[in-house]
């Protein structure tokens, strides 16, 4: 009789100790997932700026704004990576907001600058 309540006992702090640990491991998640997120969004960001800043007439072709555009998808391709793991904090709107401007930009680079007159 002493045993099984021994057990009991036993079992009942080692399941409020594993519940314990649990919450703080998903609170440690969760502050990971959203400050990646965070990271992935402001490195989102940087890139739009730095194709925007390479596509001005004074800057194209500089190969340094290249190699920094590049790097930049790289960059953004390992967060990629991380965040398909932590994909809980994600807010869908300012990816729409990202996707928005950057389909802007690709529409600015296809009209002309100066109309032709026929």
């Amino acid at each position: 009789m002493i045993n099984i309540y021994t057990f009991f006992i036993i079992s009942l702090v080692l399941n409020i100790s594993l519940m314990w640990y649990l919450s703080k491991l998903l609170k440690k998640f969760m502050f990971v997932s959203s400050n990646l997120a965070d990271l992935y969004f402001t490195t989102r960001a940087f890139e739009v700026f730095v194709k925007s800043l390479y596509a001005m007439n004074s800057y194209h072709g500089d190969p340094i704004l290249q190699e920094l555009v590049i790097k930049t998808k790289i960059v953004l391709a390992e967060i990629e990576n991380f965040r398909e793991v932590f994909e809980y904090a994600l807010d869908e709107e300012l990816e729409e907001e990202f996707n928005a401007a950057e389909n802007d930009e690709q529409e600015e680079k296809k009209e002309p600058l100066l109309y032709e007159r026929s």
